[in-house]
């Protein structure tokens, strides 16, 4: 990919997202007011079990179809690229109906017995139907990212922001006033109407680019097979780390009340810290996630060529934009935690949670960087499994700490968890940024073979 169309993209995906972070954050601050601080976190509650099938829906078809049309398109391999697009369709077709129905069925145990909290229920069927839309939508977003093509995919998943909001503002003002239960279906049915929507304009628009780019067709070479050395791998190691993460969340609510809090007010110090203060943390990383997401077709074309010093000087500019980038974010979030949680959530109480977390931007900005690094070198299985075992380690941690140690044992597990995450991963990725042709093929030294081979066998088994 050349240098003015990944410049050109990563403006692009970021200026969409910055819109969509900006338009999310005020309609989170509207929804803590409208729902109060237990009402949000409860919500919260149900979103982590609803991310959690959803990542069973998609079963890594999203890197998967991007790194499959990059291969492509690096070896000049473009009549293949219907053919691949349709294994990664049927793919995600297939495990999101499985995901749907499952979720439908376990609806009514996962409420009562992983979230603990009846009010759920009706919410976790509703979020089932939107399972086969968010598969599917993201094989095409993994598609028009690898072709370069960005802004469709962008310009979808803001008009989805947008409409998820007016409906779910729709659908509130119809639930009664108080009424938890009914709330937190208002906002699942908004979202779910907001997956359709998605779905039906990301087809639209690929069917279209697909009449435009490529009429030629053939049946490439072991299309289906690559695919899914490619995306079970990262299925199965995303399954764990997303059960894993997700039961960090359910734990804390349990653990605050381990620890003596009352179940409203353990409800309602979760919701403060992950409704609010963590949304303003993340908000300014629209930036990196979108250099995050489009370095990775570059990557993979470099690495499929053999190109070491593009591959170096790519990732570095990168890694060095990171970092002077959430200095910065960081800063401003310490000295103004105050002035903005006074003014989006008006709650003092976020601020204090905020300036705690704030230093620890750095870090997770810069594992965000690293992270799309090595997905764009095939390494996106190793960096599921160091995903694995930080989540493996945090849960232990708040199972331990949480009981005795309250709030500030989560905001200390979170600080543990980020900086083990991000230095196994740049150990990972350190043997990628020598200029030797040797490090553009692989940290072992392989051959060229053995670079266009991994992402296909990797040594290592992602938020209206």
């Amino acid at each position: 990919m050349a240098s003015k169309t990944l410049v050109r993209n990563t403006l692009l995906l970021t200026g969409v997202s910055l819109c969509m972070q900006a338009v999310g954050m005020i309609f989170q601050s509207w929804l803590a007011r409208n729902l109060g601080a237990a009402g949000l976190g409860l919500w919260q509650l149900t979103l982590s079990l609803v991310n959690l099938w959803a990542t069973f829906a998609i079963s890594g078809i999203r890197f998967a179809s991007t790194r499959l049309v990059a291969e492509e398109l690096g070896r000049g391999s473009t009549g293949s690229i219907r053919a691949a697009m349709g294994r990664c369709l049927c793919y995600g077709g297939l495990s999101g109906l499985l995901a749907g129905a499952l979720l439908r069925l376990l609806a009514e145990p996962l409420g009562f017995l992983w979230i603990g909290d009846a009010r759920t229920v009706r919410a976790l069927g509703i979020a089932s139907l939107a399972m086969p839309c968010i598969s599917l939508s993201a094989s095409l977003s993994g598609y028009f990212t690898a072709c370069g093509r960005v802004w469709k995919a962008a310009l979808v998943h803001l008009a989805e922001q947008i409409a998820g909001i007016v409906l779910v503002m729709l659908f509130l003002r119809r639930a009664a006033s108080g009424d938890l239960e009914q709330s937190c279906c208002a906002v699942t049915l908004g979202r779910t109407a907001a997956d359709f929507l998605s779905l039906l304009l990301m087809a639209c628009f690929y069917l279209q680019d697909r009449l435009t780019h490529y009429r030629a067709e053939n049946d490439g070479k072991a299309l289906a097979g690559r695919m899914l050395r490619i995306a079970v791998p990262l299925a199965f190691s995303a399954y764990t780390r997303s059960a894993l993460t997700t039961l960090q969340q359910l734990w804390v609510p349990r653990g605050l009340r381990a620890y003596g809090l009352a179940p409203d007010r353990a409800l309602a110090g979760y919701g403060i810290v992950q409704g609010m203060a963590m949304p303003l943390l993340f908000f300014p990383s629209c930036l990196l996630a979108s250099a995050a997401e489009v370095i990775v077709p570059a990557l993979t074309e470099s690495q499929v060529q053999g190109d070491a010093e593009g591959i170096k000087n790519t990732a570095g500019k990168l890694l060095r934009m990171s970092l002077r980038y959430s200095l910065a974010v960081s800063a401003v979030l310490f000295f103004c935690a105050d002035l903005l949680c006074g003014t989006i959530y008006h709650n003092r109480e976020a601020a204090r949670y905020l300036r705690i977390l704030a230093p620890l931007v750095p870090v997770m900005y810069l594992d965000m960087a690293v992270d799309g690094c090595l997905k764009g070198l095939g390494q996106q299985v190793w960096s599921m499994g160091i995903n694995v075992a930080e989540s493996v380690a945090g849960l232990v941690l708040l199972w331990l700490l949480l009981p005795r140690c309250g709030l500030a044992a989560y905001l200390g597990v979170l600080w543990i968890s980020e900086f083990f995450n991000l230095t196994l991963s740049a150990l990972r990725l350190q043997p990628f940024l020598r200029s030797s042709p040797g490090a553009a093929r692989h940290p072992c030294g392989g051959s060229e073979r053995c670079a266009y081979r991994a992402g296909r066998s990797a040594e290592r088994p992602q938020s209206p």
